[in-house]
């Protein structure tokens, strides 16, 4: 194989990589503001965190992590990043609710302080579904 193709190819592989870096951290980032607020939350080294404190993102009208699992009085950070506004709700009693967050705005809320799995869902769109374990 010539040296040209060979540098082609490893330019390209470079750059493939230098790209999942650059999504990878792009994921994380956050606007911040808006949003409404209550419930309580805290978090766990599986839950996926930005600056220590976990976040949820709403994209393609679906929570992810749908599943999260935090300590008693965590701050859980939402970030929507659809097209649309949604809530992220506790579905029994009012536990936690973010209040309507405007696409491209965020909220956040605290987890229970008793360990339980909680249910949520988007007050607006109920199909979206997802659980938040406190322990």
């Amino acid at each position: 194989m010539p040296l040209s193709i060979r540098t082609g190819r490893t330019r390209l592989a470079v750059a493939a990589a230098a790209c999942a870096v650059a999504l990878t951290t792009l994921v994380g980032c956050s606007d911040g503001g808006g949003g409404g607020g209550g419930g309580s939350a805290t978090t766990s080294a599986a839950s996926p965190t930005t600056g220590g404190q976990t976040q949820v993102t709403i994209d393609n009208f679906k929570f992810q992590p749908a599943s999260l699992t935090v300590a008693p009085g965590a701050k859980i950070t939402v970030v929507n990043k659809d097209t649309t506004t949604h809530t992220l709700t506790a579905t029994k009693g009012a536990s936690f609710d973010t209040g309507d967050i405007a696409p491209g705005k965020s909220a956040t809320i605290t987890a229970p302080s008793k360990p339980g799995a909680f249910p949520y869902d988007c007050t607006i769109h109920p199909f979206m579904t997802g659980t938040l374990t406190v322990k």
